[in-house]
């Protein structure tokens, strides 16, 4: 199970389209843009899992700097919470 960390995401994404863009590497197992506890507004950035190592990682260096709605996206393996 890779856990990949996506930031720089444009505000109007949604956990639907953020999907699909990872889906075309791959199976998704779970989609998360965080988003403001007040505002529910996106904080522009969020997590994706996929269960294949090998696709996950194909994805973050096809995905990394691909332009996605004017933004460059961020993408590189999340790191475990301290």
């Amino acid at each position: 199970m890779l856990n990949i960390y996506v930031s720089n995401l444009p505000y109007r994404l949604s956990n639907e389209e953020l999907r699909d863009i990872f889906a075309a590497y791959g199976e998704v197992s779970r989609v998360k843009i965080v988003k403001d506890k007040d505002t529910n507004r996106s904080k522009g950035f969020g997590f994706v899992e996929m269960p294949n190592d090998d696709e996950g990682k194909r994805a973050i260096a096809e995905l990394n700097d691909k332009d996605v709605g004017g933004r460059a996206l961020r993408v590189n393996e999340a790191r475990p919470r301290e």
